[in-house]
């Protein structure tokens, strides 16, 4: 079973992700985690990789899709994988089915993990950080016991930079210019399935499980 995430950031389709990999005991792969693992042993794509983001540039749609390939030949994928945060765009698409109708392959599900912007800013604006240990809480749903202060360390919380509106809302038109187009793209291929992010937890993974099957 070959799973692609999508949705707006903010929407937790990384949390999902990392549900149904454990659910159906299939890798949950992140090409950020791939590009570090791949720089941190060395290996020849990895380097190759490393010389663009050393840069400050975009690492190319084809040297990313021949990495993931790389990672996804491993034994542990045999029964499928779970890709989050790749692909972002319709040519990173295009490079990833065209790579995978080579091995006579295919993704067999996309799951559109579907939330309002307004939704999204409110989540990620009401997000505080701690600076000493890194707990996360939300002033309406994960509030802290005491404001502004870590339940674990009493140490400051904080609004990341990330998570400001305005950085947020160009987020978002960031995906809604670039990567919204993938709903239509894998709709096409009748993969394409969305969820309401606006349920619980629970819910959402609920859903998901109803469409890939148990």
């Amino acid at each position: 079973m070959k799973i692609i995430m999508l949705g707006a950031p903010g929407a937790g389709k990384g949390t999902q992700a990392k549900m149904i990999a454990d659910k159906y005991q299939i890798p949950h792969i992140s090409t950020g985690d791939i590009f570090r693992s791949n720089i941190k042993s060395g290996t020849e794509l990895g380097m190759e990789a490393k010389k663009y983001m050393d840069q400050g540039q975009l690492v190319p749609d084809e040297l990313t899709v021949k990495i993931l390939l790389d990672r996804v030949a491993n034994e542990d994928c045999k029964n499928g994988y779970v890709l989050d945060g790749f692909p972002r765009t319709i040519p990173q698409a295009t490079v990833l089915e065209n790579a995978l109708n080579d091995l006579n392959e295919s993704i067999d599900f996309a799951i559109d993990v579907a939330v309002a912007d307004e939704v999204i800013i409110n989540r990620m604006s009401g997000r505080r950080a701690c600076v000493a240990c890194g707990a996360t809480y939300h002033i309406v749903n994960i509030p802290p016991a005491v404001e502004g202060i870590c339940d674990r360390c009493n140490s400051e919380l904080i609004l990341r930079d990330d998570d400001q509106e305005e950085t947020v809302k160009n987020r978002l038109k960031v995906y809604h210019d670039q990567t919204q187009p993938l709903i239509d793209f894998y709709t096409q291929r009748n993969v394409l399935h969305a969820v309401d992010g606006t349920l619980s937890l629970n819910e959402v993974f609920d859903k998901i499980i109803e469409i890939l099957g148990e």
